[in-house]
């Protein structure tokens, strides 16, 4: 079966990437550039030194910063009115992945008409037709991959909604690891343990190619051997770097095999609970894994050994099941909760999760064990209640 490859025109990677900006907006003529940042961002300084490179350049700039982390159709809408009010002719997005998934949809429905919610995967009704606005996107943190991904996540009521279509890849992605320097312990946890999930389960997909397998692996590696550097000791700047490398990687990975099961369990949390994603997929990832693993068993072994794990005198169950451990000791090691009960969940809502878990077909499908609906809720209780089997 034939398989494309699908990436960013350009990647500008390394330390001082952003000081390309302006040659970049220069190269496609732009004269109005939309920046989208959260507040966070700008109270961090790093929008100060984005418009200290677009100053003096003739370029006409407005910064919007109306955005919120697992943002809702209605951020989303005004996000796209004010790009339109603005006729920007290019748009940037910089911070997290919720600022880089606004400004891509931004960018690409400006022209179209109606709202966001009208073009989303599950439920929309219209289809995305033109490419819209040029895209540079510049991550500030190391994990969601969102700069290399045709991907927009919305919050639902319950759930979680995406658009996707190939024009909301970005044209330049800058990954610039001097951005991520001072994200604190919390969230470079969380956006690194949602970089390796990518990774982890892009390797797994029904989809995977050897391409994307080799990314995936060498994510894996750099992620698993840095995060907990980086989390704990963040002026390290080689495990800063090597997360933004693998972040980056793994977005590469993920955005052409796919992501399925940890993903698919994670938007209801988001939807219902309002579970940061990465912290989402970060509880879950271990308890997924702990079912699936005899479904990729080869994969699993391999993995170990991208993990850390001396596999050389290991049959491939006990190998899987080493590296399902280790995924486990991970999310412990960065201070994430192991459980849902630590989040909030409540035994009632169970069913509630997994009604909506079924429903994500599209992530599903991915995955090289079919989930009943049962064994969605059966992952969620394990998930609940913070038990691994482990192979048992």
């Amino acid at each position: 079966m034939s398989r494309s490859f699908v990436s960013p025109q350009k990647l500008v990677t390394g330390e001082g990437g952003m000081q390309q900006v302006p040659s970049l907006i220069h190269s496609f003529n732009a004269q109005k550039v939309m920046v989208y940042a959260d507040p966070g961002v700008i109270d961090a300084g790093v929008v100060q030194k984005l418009e200290t490179h677009l100053q003096g350049q003739g370029i006409e700039y407005q910064i919007y910063s109306e955005l919120i982390p697992e943002p809702p159709l209605d951020i989303g809408n005004k996000a796209l009115q004010a790009v339109k009010k603005f006729d920007a002719d290019l748009v940037i997005g910089i911070g997290g992945g919720s600022s880089l998934d606004i400004a891509k949809a931004a960018a690409v429905l400006k022209d179209h008409e109606g709202n966001v919610e009208d073009y989303l995967n599950l439920s929309g009704t219209k289809s995305i037709k033109d490419k819209g606005l040029p895209k540079i996107i510049i991550p500030t943190t190391s994990g969601t991959g969102a700069e290399v991904t045709d991907i927009a996540v919305f919050s639902l009521e319950n759930t979680k909604d995406v658009l996707t279509h190939e024009h909301l890849i970005a044209d330049v992605a800058v990954v610039d690891p001097e951005l991520t320097y001072t994200v604190p312990p919390k969230i470079t946890a969380a956006t690194g343990v949602d970089a390796l999930t990518h990774a982890v389960e892009s390797l797994t997909s029904v989809n995977a190619t050897p391409l994307t397998d080799a990314l995936a692996l060498d994510a894996i590696e750099r992620i698993s051997s840095n995060i907990r550097t980086a989390v704990w000791n963040g002026g390290n700047i080689k495990a800063r770097r090597n997360m933004a490398w693998g972040s980056m990687i793994a977005g590469l990975s993920f955005y052409n095999a796919g992501v399925a099961g940890v993903h698919a369990l994670a938007y209801p949390l988001g939807g219902v609970y309002k579970i940061p994603h990465g912290e989402a997929n970060a509880v879950l990832l271990p308890y997924i894994y702990d079912f699936i693993w005899p479904s990729c068993i080869d994969k699993m072994t391999v993995m170990a050994e991208k993990l850390g794990i001396n596999t050389e005198y290991m049959s491939k169950r006990e190998a899987a099941i080493a590296a399902v451990r280790e995924l486990s000791n991970i999310v412990k090691e960065v201070g994430i909760p192991s459980n849902l009960q630590s989040f909030g969940v409540k035994e009632n809502d169970l069913d509630l999760l997994a009604e909506e878990g079924i429903k994500q077909k599209r992530l599903l499908d991915r995955s090289p064990m079919p989930f009943t609906q049962d064994d969605i809720r059966d992952r969620y209780r394990a998930a609940f209640e913070g038990e691994l089997k482990f192979g048992e």
